[in-house]
């Protein structure tokens, strides 16, 4: 649990710091480039050496690698589709109450479709949704 604390710590970071560094650097694609060596770093130099440590460079099946990639892909849009909205003048005010409100949603209907669940889910679900959207609404709403 704590390590799913640190993700949220350090995406809740993300935008203001990322709407920090665009506008310093005068340029959107600056900013995504500076991202993109953040990912390299962190998402490529440390798993080979980790992975080259333990011996377990070998051993890539075709459906993990392909849904792997695809999950990067999408993480690396992700950051393009904030940069762009930061761009287009919204403040990560705006932007990432947006982003993190409805992820999980999306999350939980994606997950559902690939890993249908046995029963069917808790009618609280759909008031989780409502609250969670409400949610998002009312921060937005009185942002400072």
């Amino acid at each position: 649990m704590y390590l799913a604390f640190g993700a949220a710590l350090s995406w809740g970071f993300y935008g203001a710091m990322l709407h920090r560094g665009q506008l310093s650097l005068g340029s959107p694609m600056k900013a995504l480039l500076c991202v993109g060596i953040a990912y390299f770093l962190l998402g490529v130099l440390w798993p080979v050496g980790s992975l080259a440590a333990q011996g377990g460079l070998r051993g890539f099946d075709t459906i993990g690698t392909t849904t792997a990639t695809l999950a990067g892909a999408l993480g690396a849009l992700g950051a393009v589709c904030i940069i762009y909205a930061f761009r287009a003048g919204g403040s990560p005010a705006i932007v990432m109450p947006i982003v993190f409100g409805l992820a999980p949603l999306i999350n939980v209907l994606v997950t559902m479709a690939i890993h249908p669940p046995e029963r069917a889910p808790h009618p609280l679900l759909y008031a989780g949704y409502v609250l969670a959207s409400v949610g998002v609404g009312i921060v937005l709403y009185y942002r400072p």
